[in-house]
Protein backbone atom coordinates (compact mmCIF):
# COMPACT_ATOMS: atom_id res chain seq x y z
CA UNK A 1 0.00 0.00 0.00
CA UNK A 2 2.64 2.45 1.11
CA UNK A 3 4.56 1.50 -2.41
CA UNK A 4 1.13 2.81 -4.07
CA UNK A 5 0.74 5.94 -2.60
CA UNK A 6 3.99 6.86 -3.14
CA UNK A 7 3.91 6.02 -6.63
CA UNK A 8 0.72 8.25 -7.05
CA UNK A 9 2.46 10.99 -4.93
CA UNK A 10 5.11 11.08 -7.35
CA UNK A 11 3.03 11.12 -9.92
CA UNK A 12 0.85 14.22 -8.71
CA UNK A 13 4.45 16.29 -8.14
CA UNK A 14 5.20 15.30 -11.75
CA UNK A 15 1.77 16.71 -12.84
CA UNK A 16 1.95 19.24 -10.73
CA UNK A 17 5.58 20.53 -11.82
CA UNK A 18 4.89 20.33 -15.46
CA UNK A 19 1.56 22.29 -15.00
CA UNK A 20 3.71 24.98 -13.17
CA UNK A 21 6.08 25.11 -16.36
CA UNK A 22 6.79 28.34 -17.34
CA UNK A 23 8.06 26.91 -21.32
CA UNK A 24 7.51 24.07 -23.33
CA UNK A 25 11.09 22.94 -22.65
CA UNK A 26 10.36 23.20 -19.02
CA UNK A 27 7.60 21.24 -18.83
CA UNK A 28 8.67 18.38 -21.23
CA UNK A 29 11.74 17.56 -18.70
CA UNK A 30 9.34 18.02 -15.89
CA UNK A 31 6.93 15.29 -17.36
CA UNK A 32 9.71 13.46 -18.38
CA UNK A 33 8.37 12.49 -21.84
CA UNK A 34 8.64 14.11 -25.30
CA UNK A 35 5.38 13.43 -27.02
CA UNK A 36 6.20 12.94 -30.87
CA UNK A 37 3.63 13.02 -33.45
CA UNK A 38 3.54 11.27 -36.50
CA UNK A 39 1.90 8.85 -39.36
CA UNK A 40 3.57 5.59 -38.57
CA UNK A 41 2.33 4.52 -42.34
CA UNK A 42 5.14 6.47 -44.46
CA UNK A 43 7.99 4.39 -45.72
CA UNK A 44 11.16 5.12 -45.56
CA UNK A 45 10.13 8.05 -42.59
CA UNK A 46 7.94 6.42 -40.19
CA UNK A 47 6.47 3.16 -40.77
CA UNK A 48 6.01 -0.16 -38.86
CA UNK A 49 8.26 -2.82 -40.26
CA UNK A 50 7.29 -7.07 -40.79
CA UNK A 51 7.20 -7.39 -36.91
CA UNK A 52 4.97 -4.69 -36.75
CA UNK A 53 7.50 -2.27 -34.61
CA UNK A 54 7.07 1.31 -35.30
CA UNK A 55 10.62 2.43 -37.09
CA UNK A 56 11.70 4.72 -40.34
CA UNK A 57 13.96 7.63 -40.06
CA UNK A 58 12.18 9.97 -37.99
CA UNK A 59 11.69 7.86 -35.35
CA UNK A 60 15.23 7.58 -35.29
CA UNK A 61 15.32 11.24 -35.36
CA UNK A 62 12.84 11.82 -32.55
CA UNK A 63 14.67 9.65 -30.47
CA UNK A 64 17.80 11.12 -30.94
CA UNK A 65 15.78 14.64 -29.87
CA UNK A 66 14.31 13.06 -26.86
CA UNK A 67 18.00 11.86 -25.72
CA UNK A 68 19.65 15.22 -26.34
CA UNK A 69 16.75 16.73 -23.76
CA UNK A 70 16.62 14.30 -20.93
CA UNK A 71 13.99 12.41 -21.98
CA UNK A 72 12.11 9.33 -23.02
CA UNK A 73 9.68 9.88 -26.61
CA UNK A 74 6.52 8.82 -26.91
CA UNK A 75 5.35 8.62 -30.23
CA UNK A 76 1.95 9.56 -31.45
CA UNK A 77 0.55 7.97 -34.68
CA UNK A 78 -1.81 10.09 -35.77
CA UNK A 79 -3.18 10.75 -40.01
CA UNK A 80 -1.41 13.21 -41.97
CA UNK A 81 -3.95 15.88 -41.47
CA UNK A 82 -4.33 16.10 -37.59
CA UNK A 83 -0.46 15.95 -36.95
CA UNK A 84 -0.08 20.02 -37.52
CA UNK A 85 -3.26 20.60 -36.16
CA UNK A 86 -2.22 18.42 -32.96
CA UNK A 87 0.66 20.24 -33.12
CA UNK A 88 -0.99 23.65 -32.46
CA UNK A 89 -3.51 23.04 -30.36
CA UNK A 90 -0.46 21.63 -28.12
CA UNK A 91 -1.77 17.93 -27.95
CA UNK A 92 2.26 16.92 -29.45
CA UNK A 93 4.88 18.18 -28.49
CA UNK A 94 6.97 18.09 -31.67
CA UNK A 95 5.64 16.64 -35.34
CA UNK A 96 8.77 14.17 -36.65
CA UNK A 97 7.03 12.93 -39.87
CA UNK A 98 8.93 14.60 -42.70
CA UNK A 99 7.24 18.17 -42.66
CA UNK A 100 8.53 20.14 -45.37
CA UNK A 101 8.96 23.79 -44.17
CA UNK A 102 7.47 26.65 -46.01
CA UNK A 103 6.92 30.04 -45.25
CA UNK A 104 3.03 29.88 -45.01
CA UNK A 105 3.77 27.39 -42.48
CA UNK A 106 5.76 29.25 -40.13
CA UNK A 107 3.11 31.74 -39.66
CA UNK A 108 1.69 29.36 -37.56
CA UNK A 109 4.07 27.21 -36.08
CA UNK A 110 7.73 27.36 -34.61
CA UNK A 111 10.28 25.69 -36.44
CA UNK A 112 13.66 23.57 -36.08
CA UNK A 113 16.41 24.14 -38.39
CA UNK A 114 15.58 21.91 -41.97
CA UNK A 115 17.32 18.36 -40.99
CA UNK A 116 17.09 17.02 -44.57
CA UNK A 117 16.43 18.43 -47.67
CA UNK A 118 14.53 16.33 -50.31
CA UNK A 119 13.22 15.76 -53.63
CA UNK A 120 9.97 15.89 -54.70
CA UNK A 121 8.56 13.10 -58.16
CA UNK A 122 6.04 13.69 -60.46
CA UNK A 123 4.10 9.82 -61.00
CA UNK A 124 2.20 9.05 -63.10
CA UNK A 125 0.85 5.08 -64.74
CA UNK A 126 2.86 3.34 -66.84
CA UNK A 127 0.65 3.91 -69.68
CA UNK A 128 0.35 7.79 -69.29
CA UNK A 129 2.15 10.02 -72.08
CA UNK A 130 -0.05 13.01 -71.45
CA UNK A 131 1.50 14.24 -68.37
CA UNK A 132 5.28 15.11 -68.33
CA UNK A 133 5.49 18.52 -66.56
CA UNK A 134 3.96 20.32 -63.05
CA UNK A 135 2.60 22.27 -66.02
CA UNK A 136 0.53 19.45 -67.43
CA UNK A 137 -1.12 18.70 -64.21
CA UNK A 138 -3.95 21.40 -64.90
CA UNK A 139 -7.01 20.59 -64.78
CA UNK A 140 -6.21 17.10 -64.07
CA UNK A 141 -6.89 14.48 -60.93
CA UNK A 142 -4.20 13.82 -58.46
CA UNK A 143 -3.96 12.41 -55.07
CA UNK A 144 -2.55 13.43 -51.44
CA UNK A 145 -3.25 13.98 -48.08
CA UNK A 146 -5.05 17.03 -47.35
CA UNK A 147 -2.94 20.03 -46.61
CA UNK A 148 0.55 18.37 -47.45
CA UNK A 149 3.19 20.85 -49.31
CA UNK A 150 2.81 18.22 -52.29
CA UNK A 151 -1.27 18.61 -52.30
CA UNK A 152 -0.86 22.73 -52.14
CA UNK A 153 1.65 22.32 -55.02
CA UNK A 154 -0.69 20.35 -56.67
CA UNK A 155 -3.50 23.02 -56.13
CA UNK A 156 -1.00 25.93 -57.49
CA UNK A 157 -0.62 24.49 -60.49
CA UNK A 158 -4.83 23.95 -61.53
CA UNK A 159 -4.81 20.17 -60.09
CA UNK A 160 -7.77 18.80 -58.55
CA UNK A 161 -6.33 17.19 -55.50
CA UNK A 162 -8.17 14.05 -54.47
CA UNK A 163 -7.32 13.74 -50.40
CA UNK A 164 -6.01 10.43 -49.18
CA UNK A 165 -4.24 9.16 -45.98
CA UNK A 166 -1.71 7.17 -46.99
CA UNK A 167 0.70 6.74 -49.80
CA UNK A 168 -0.59 3.04 -50.50
CA UNK A 169 -3.91 4.33 -50.91
CA UNK A 170 -2.51 7.16 -53.79
CA UNK A 171 -0.70 4.53 -55.42
CA UNK A 172 -3.98 2.61 -55.33
CA UNK A 173 -6.05 5.06 -57.06
CA UNK A 174 -3.17 5.90 -59.42
CA UNK A 175 -2.90 2.33 -60.64
CA UNK A 176 -6.95 2.18 -60.83
CA UNK A 177 -7.24 5.10 -62.73
CA UNK A 178 -8.86 7.25 -60.50
CA UNK A 179 -6.44 9.93 -60.42
CA UNK A 180 -3.81 10.79 -63.33
CA UNK A 181 -0.65 11.53 -61.15
CA UNK A 182 0.38 12.59 -57.81
CA UNK A 183 3.33 14.70 -56.28
CA UNK A 184 5.07 12.98 -53.27
CA UNK A 185 8.32 12.35 -51.65
CA UNK A 186 11.23 10.76 -53.86
CA UNK A 187 12.30 8.12 -51.47
CA UNK A 188 9.22 7.12 -50.53
CA UNK A 189 8.13 6.38 -53.95
CA UNK A 190 11.79 4.44 -54.18
CA UNK A 191 10.55 2.27 -50.97
CA UNK A 192 7.46 1.95 -52.44
CA UNK A 193 8.64 0.63 -56.01
CA UNK A 194 11.48 -2.00 -54.03
CA UNK A 195 8.36 -3.11 -52.44
CA UNK A 196 5.90 -3.25 -55.29
CA UNK A 197 7.85 -3.72 -58.72
CA UNK A 198 5.26 -4.83 -60.19
CA UNK A 199 3.06 -1.66 -59.74
CA UNK A 200 2.56 0.59 -62.89
CA UNK A 201 3.60 3.81 -62.69
CA UNK A 202 6.73 5.55 -63.12
CA UNK A 203 8.59 8.64 -62.43
CA UNK A 204 8.30 11.28 -65.17
CA UNK A 205 9.56 14.43 -63.07
CA UNK A 206 12.23 15.47 -60.29
CA UNK A 207 12.65 18.48 -58.49
CA UNK A 208 13.54 20.00 -55.42
CA UNK A 209 11.04 20.02 -52.70
CA UNK A 210 10.82 21.67 -49.37
CA UNK A 211 13.40 21.39 -46.65
CA UNK A 212 12.35 18.98 -43.51
CA UNK A 213 12.24 20.56 -40.46
CA UNK A 214 10.63 20.09 -36.40
CA UNK A 215 7.11 22.38 -36.02
CA UNK A 216 6.24 23.31 -32.80
CA UNK A 217 3.27 25.28 -31.22
CA UNK A 218 3.78 29.14 -32.34
CA UNK A 219 4.59 31.28 -29.91
CA UNK A 220 7.31 32.36 -26.74
CA UNK A 221 6.75 29.42 -25.07
CA UNK A 222 8.38 27.18 -27.84
CA UNK A 223 11.37 29.31 -28.01
CA UNK A 224 13.72 27.76 -26.12
CA UNK A 225 12.45 24.24 -27.33
CA UNK A 226 13.32 25.36 -30.10
CA UNK A 227 16.89 26.35 -29.38
CA UNK A 228 17.72 23.18 -27.28
CA UNK A 229 16.20 21.00 -30.61
CA UNK A 230 18.74 23.24 -32.86
CA UNK A 231 21.28 22.76 -30.77
CA UNK A 232 20.55 18.68 -30.67
CA UNK A 233 20.60 18.55 -34.62
CA UNK A 234 23.74 20.69 -35.12
CA UNK A 235 25.53 18.19 -32.85
CA UNK A 236 24.05 15.68 -34.84
CA UNK A 237 25.00 17.10 -38.15
CA UNK A 238 28.26 17.74 -36.73
CA UNK A 239 28.92 13.98 -35.51
CA UNK A 240 27.46 12.21 -38.14
CA UNK A 241 25.16 10.70 -36.64
CA UNK A 242 22.13 12.47 -39.08
CA UNK A 243 24.24 11.19 -42.37
CA UNK A 244 24.47 7.83 -40.82
CA UNK A 245 20.45 7.56 -40.73
CA UNK A 246 20.01 9.14 -43.51
CA UNK A 247 22.01 6.74 -45.32
CA UNK A 248 19.91 3.78 -43.04
CA UNK A 249 16.78 5.02 -44.16
CA UNK A 250 17.13 6.85 -48.17
CA UNK A 251 20.67 4.92 -49.41
CA UNK A 252 21.74 8.71 -49.40
CA UNK A 253 22.83 11.71 -47.69
CA UNK A 254 20.01 14.16 -47.68
CA UNK A 255 21.83 16.25 -44.87
CA UNK A 256 23.36 18.94 -47.14
CA UNK A 257 21.69 21.73 -49.03
CA UNK A 258 22.70 21.09 -52.68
Amino acid sequence: MKKIIAVLLAALMLTASAALAETALEEIQARGTLTIAMEGAWQPWTYHDESGALTGFDVEVGALIAEGLGVTPDYKETAWDGILAGVDSGRFDIACNGVGYTEKRAESYNFSTPYVYTEMVLVVRTDNEEIKSLDDLKGKKTANSPNSTYAMRSEAVGAEVVYVDTLGETMEMLQQGRVEATLNAKDSVDAYLAEHPEAQIKVVLSVAGEPVAIPMQKGERTETLVEEINRILEEARQNGKLAELSNKYFGRDLTKEE
